[in-house]
């Protein structure tokens, strides 16, 4: 089992990291192979709607994107951190995700996807759900925890004082290894799900 994390804040060991890392032990404990990737202090530019990528099967620009695109295509499960901002993902990841989603063809289906947010207070379950919606648009199941997957403080440490959140960030990690466990035994006694050929209903002809 491989799990690829990625730390959407721009300081690499600051609270987002500190919730990813709490998972990266659980995953240990479980043999889960994690490998963290660090982007959001990297000028990582949104997605400018070439379609370049459907003919070249990659991003047009050769940035972290396509470095990360045979990682994710390898992995059986990912784990999506970010920290708030006015109630939103770093914007940094975002523009990561828009075009790593978009520009990697291969099926996605039952991947296991989760999310982790960290905040000083609030606009937490909007960025939440905000980044969980990468996954439910693949086909990929979110995992849960015992809450909201979540995290708080605002320097760099503090997230480490929060005790319920690290217990979510423990509980959501055994909760997707047992996910990506019991697929990955569905796939091999039933496959995957059928798939219709996709039916795109425009809403202006």
């Amino acid at each position: 089992m491989k799990v690829l994390m990625i730390n959407g804040s721009p300081h690499a060991k600051g609270n987002t990291y500190t919730a990813l890392h709490e998972m990266e032990k659980i995953f240990a404990e479980n043999n889960v192979e994690t490998n963290i990737l660090h982007i959001g202090n990297q000028a990582v530019r949104g997605c400018i709607a070439c379609n370049s990528c459907m003919k070249n099967g990659k991003c047009v620009f050769d940035d972290v994107v396509n470095e990360t695109a045979s990682k994710f295509e390898e992995c059986d499960g990912l784990v999506v951190g970010s920290p708030v901002y006015y109630a939103s993902a770093n914007a940094t990841l975002i523009a990561f995700l828009d075009r790593l989603f978009y520009s990697t063809h291969f099926d996605k289906t039952m991947k296991v996807g989760a999310s982790v947010v960290a905040a000083r207070r609030g606009g937490l379950s909007s960025t939440f759900d905000e980044l969980n919606k990468f996954f439910t648009i693949s086909g990929m199941p979110i995992a849960s925890s015992q809450y909201w997957n979540s995290v708080h403080g605002r320097e760099s440490g503090e997230a480490q004082q929060d005790a319920e959140g690290l217990q979510t960030m423990r509980t959501l990690a055994r909760n997707m290894t047992f996910l990506m466990k019991s697929i990955a035994l569905g796939k091999e006694t039933y496959g995957l799900p059928e798939k219709e050929p996709f039916q795109r209903t425009n809403f202006i002809r």
